[in-house]
């Protein structure tokens, strides 16, 4: 008798089952390979707006493609307060956007983006009678607080005019004319008469003077992850006051603004020459003694970046010879990062008081490495709406009489 094969049948079943695995697979595969329901064409295929078909451009709105799937918006102007086509605006913009592009040869980690700032005539004006603390310092001997400061002060305080010497002979008597004063009480002060109107402009308060533009470069830094500091030559804590109540308020912190430095001590230990005879407890105060420490200009800007940041900027913007020791330490060849330095140049006469040559001045700078900003051509505006130059800068005062002190001289 001739015997059947055992396992016919499961070789058969198992091949049913390997075929109907394949066919399953090739299923798959094609489906995945298919468009989702609804779809026309591959999303990277899309063609653009500008090339639709006439028909479909005439479709009603619920018919129309997507709004994911239309052209983005113009993005605005960075620099809209800056004149269009201006050198400066857009070089630094090209800077900005290579240095922050991911994959870029001249990206720069967010840590390391500082941009450091002088302060007078590069954010604020700094022309007399507009120069923030000077005339903080007339203010202060001559009309607020007589009674408080020397005779010697007032007459310092009384002689100024156009063209004096910001120096650090200047710096001294400033600190002389707080002496007594809480660091609050500066703080407060300074603030305070930050509402007065200077007479260089018309409808203009001390605190509205910072250049628009400008302002404009902090904010556009700021959102491109850049650290902003403030170095300036007035004494720091009433630079931190200008700052707390300006238009970079946002953009700059306290610890981000370096001055001139006046001496500090707690009430009773004015006299002691080291601060490590005495400590501070609980409610102690903090006093200007009138003493002096440091003025920021020249080179302690450099020292002074090098001591509170710990390394070099790689943004760096001035308006004098005074921060050119700060432009350079930013440039200077060791910088591990791409570095530019911007000058402002004061050479609009018509919305400011600037006088300098813009030929010379520019040619000078770019000399040194540095990038020259005009006020007048490169500035579209320069101070809020409203605010104008007045018939005359300078307007002289009558500070003599018996409050004032005896010796004070006449006005011409």
């Amino acid at each position: 008798m001739e015997k059947k094969p055992v396992f016919g049948w499961r070789v058969v079943a198992i091949l049913a089952i390997l075929l109907c695995l394949v066919l399953g697979v090739m299923y798959l595969r094609a489906s995945r390979l298919a468009p989702p329901a609804g779809t026309d064409r591959p999303a990277a295929a899309a063609q653009p707006a500008a090339v639709q078909e006439p028909e479909a451009a005439e479709q009603p709105a619920a018919a129309q493609e997507p709004a994911a799937t239309e052209q983005p918006a113009a993005a605005e102007e960075p620099l809209s307060l800056w004149t269009p086509g201006s050198a400066a605006a857009e070089q630094l913009v090209s800077y900005v956007e290579s240095v922050t592009a991911e994959g870029s040869e001249s990206f720069i980690p967010v840590k390391d983006r500082i941009a450091v700032f002088d302060m007078d005539g590069t954010l604020t004006c700094e022309t007399y009678y507009t120069y923030y603390d000077t005339m903080m310092f007339i203010e202060y001997c001559l009309v607020d607080h007589p009674e408080r400061v020397s005779d010697e002060l007032k007459q310092i305080a009384a002689s100024i005019r156009p063209g004096y010497l910001a120096d650090e002979t200047l710096a001294r008597n400033f600190a002389k004319a707080y002496a007594g004063m809480t660091v609050e009480e500066l703080r407060d002060y300074a603030v305070e008469f930050g509402q007065k109107k200077t007479e260089s402009f018309n409808n203009m308060r001390y605190i509205d003077n910072f250049y628009l533009p400008m302002v404009e470069v902090v904010k556009y830094l700021y959102d491109h992850d850049f650290t902003i500091y403030v170095i300036s030559g007035t004494e720091r804590t009433t630079t931190r006051a200008i700052v707390a109540n300006s238009p970079i308020r946002d953009y700059v912190t306290p610890n981000h603004v370096i001055g001139t430095d006046f001496e500090v001590k707690q009430p009773g230990h004015e006299t002691e020459s080291s601060n490590l005879n005495f400590k501070y407890e609980d409610g102690d105060e903090l006093i200007l003694t009138g003493g002096f420490i440091q003025k920021n200009l020249n080179a302690n800007k450099s020292i002074y970046v090098e001591r509170e940041i710990g390394q070099r900027p790689v943004l760096a913007f001035g308006n004098s010879g005074s921060d050119t020791s700060m432009m350079n330490y930013t440039i200077d060849s060791r910088n591990p990062y791409p570095a530019q330095a911007y000058m402002v140049v004061a050479d609009d006469n018509v919305r400011e008081w600037g006088k300098q040559n813009w030929e010379e001045k520019s040619a000078d700078y770019a000399a040194k490495g540095y990038i020259p900003i005009s006020m007048k051509n490169d500035f579209a505006q320069i101070y809020p709406e409203g605010i104008t130059r007045a018939e005359e800068q300078f307007h002289e005062r009558d500070w003599s009489g018996e409050s004032l002190g005896e010796s004070l001289p006449q006005a011409a």
